[in-house]
């Protein structure tokens, strides 16, 4: 073995150990949130690593569950039961690969970033809601505009005695855990140090609970891990399908494919020299979410998190990503007692925390530089994804991107200069059907109102951009209709290849 391989060995091994003390908290948190017992998380997380890291087309990325699938699966487990998840996460599996065979990779990068920002806020927010009344031992609401306005109450939990203790020591051992992570990333920036900020958080909460003895609540881990898992198995659940899952797939795929491939390039831009491969990465994610369907587990997606750790400890290739998968393994089935000395309310406070980050108020300044209207798209997805569902925001966000956008492109400004014998109007931008009924107001209004000195209308296209079949019609009609008034229309136009001539012969041209 040569001292390049050995070095490049060496700095994978201890990027995989980083990596998955920064996956272990995150992927018991997240299956917290999802509202599934904390085992399938981990089982994610394996996955992740052992599958998608041996077929991946992005080698340093990490793959595992994801606060951006919470809410899906949240909504999923409660309409329809736990054991639909292995159903449409295999589903959505199959749809990714689907995608990938059909080379719509790169297509998903295609996506307004207010968009994307604004439906992570928005899932940010969601956590941030239900996960608090978790980290003081409270029951979150059935609706987010519940879990949010019940927040006040759920803080004074903490300091009413008359409640029992619990919620007060729970609210201790989360405010704890977030002031730690804090701390500690506040810490990380001038000493850098490869201990995981939610990791000694988490450690600092358990440690808090089994020296103090307080009465919370703890996570549950199956005494019987393997008849659990082989009861989750797919086969097991086949006769459950619904067409419904079928659409709930489609949605879980979009938002992880998407979710994946805005993190392939990150990494892209972190790590340079990193050459990512779209479609490839698309075909692992899919295959990940195949077996993870197969063993009833939470689906997967890139994460930036852990994917930053990774390149932040020197990962240099796709086997740090597989060691870490490793790694949890041998926690989840060699010493899952360990795991059941874990306090909730630390890792919903971890969620919290994440949570807020996700909400990400930077990104207003950022998208205010490119105009209000990406401001508005922003907040419009995140109150599409809060107040009706996920779906239905991003939905909203992508519709007012379209919209903008065919504002932005078919926006034409109208000048009228009046003239010795004359009225001239001057067309600036593009002209199309969308124009049409402020270019036929103004043309009409100026056959009212044109005075028996000026009975000549010049309709000025030279700055014009591009000129459509509906304004090409209306300005015939007007000429015809001017022509009974004896009004005399004239049309100024400039041949070039990228603007729609007029027709040829209809009207005279500028000299």
């Amino acid at each position: 073995m040569n001292d390049y391989l050995k070095h490049t060995l060496h700095k994978d091994f201890l990027a995989s150990l980083v990596v998955f003390l920064v996956a272990l908290p995150l992927c018991m948190g997240i299956a917290m949130a999802s509202g599934v017992p904390v085992v399938y998380g981990l089982i994610s997380g394996i996955i992740g690593g052992l599958v998608i890291g041996v077929l991946t087309g992005s080698p340093l990325q990490v793959s595992g569950p994801a606060a951006g699938l919470a809410v899906i699966v949240y909504d999923i487990v409660q309409s329809e039961g736990l054991a639909a998840l292995g159903i449409i996460t295999l589903l959505a599996g199959v749809f990714q690969l689907i995608f990938a065979a059909l080379k719509t990779g790169p297509l998903f990068r295609a996506i307004s970033p207010s968009v994307v920002k604004g439906m992570l806020a928005g899932i940010g927010v969601l956590i941030l809601a239900s996960q608090f009344h978790v980290m003081v031992d409270d029951t979150p609401k059935s609706s987010a505009a519940e879990n949010l306005a019940t927040i006040p109450s759920a803080v004074l939990k903490v300091f009413d005695t008359s409640l029992g203790m619990g919620h007060t020591e729970a609210g201790i051992i989360g405010i704890l855990t977030i002031s730690l992570i804090v701390g500690w990333n506040f810490f990380k920036k001038k000493f850098s140090n490869p201990i995981p900020a939610p990791l000694l958080g988490i450690i600092a909460a358990s440690l808090a609970v089994a020296i103090s003895g307080v009465d919370v609540k703890l996570v549950e881990i199956p005494s019987n891990l393997e008849a659990v898992l082989a009861e989750s198995l797919i086969w097991n659940k086949l006769d459950l399908f619904k067409p419904s899952y079928v659409f709930s797939a489609l949605l879980m795929a979009f938002v992880a494919t998407t979710e994946t491939l805005l993190c392939v390039s990150a990494v892209d831009q972190l790590k340079p020299g990193h050459k990512s491969k779209y479609n490839k990465e698309l075909f692992a994610q899919g295959a990940g979410n195949f077996v993870a369907g197969i063993f009833g587990a939470l689906p997967l997606t890139g994460v930036i998190v852990r994917t930053a750790a990774n390149v932040e400890a020197g990962g240099r290739t796709r086997g740090s990503t597989i060691m870490h998968g490793a790694w949890l393994a041998i926690v989840l089935f060699a010493f899952p007692l360990a795991l059941s000395y874990i306090p909730k309310a630390g890792l919903a406070a971890i969620l919290v925390y994440t949570g807020w980050k996700l909400v990400d108020i930077k990104a207003v300044r950022n998208f205010n530089k490119y105009g209000k209207s990406e401001t508005f798209i922003y907040f419009a997805t995140i109150s599409g994804v809060v107040f009706i569902n996920l779906l239905a925001g991003v939905a909203l966000g992508f519709a007012l991107s379209l919209a903008r956008l065919v504002w932005k492109t078919h926006h034409g400004e109208v000048e009228r200069v009046p003239e010795d014998d004359s009225v001239r109007f001057v067309f600036k931008g593009s002209f199309s059907f969308i124009n049409l009924p402020k270019v036929a107001t103004l043309l009409e209004g100026e056959e009212r109102k044109i005075s028996k000195a000026s009975r000549k209308v010049i309709l000025d296209f030279r700055n014009a951009q591009y000129v459509d079949q509906a304004i090409d019609e209306l300005i015939i009609n007007f000429k015809k209709s001017s022509k009974k008034m004896d009004i005399e229309v004239e049309v100024w136009r400039e041949r070039q290849a990228n603007v729609r001539s007029l027709p040829k012969g209809k009207f005279k041209e500028a000299s």
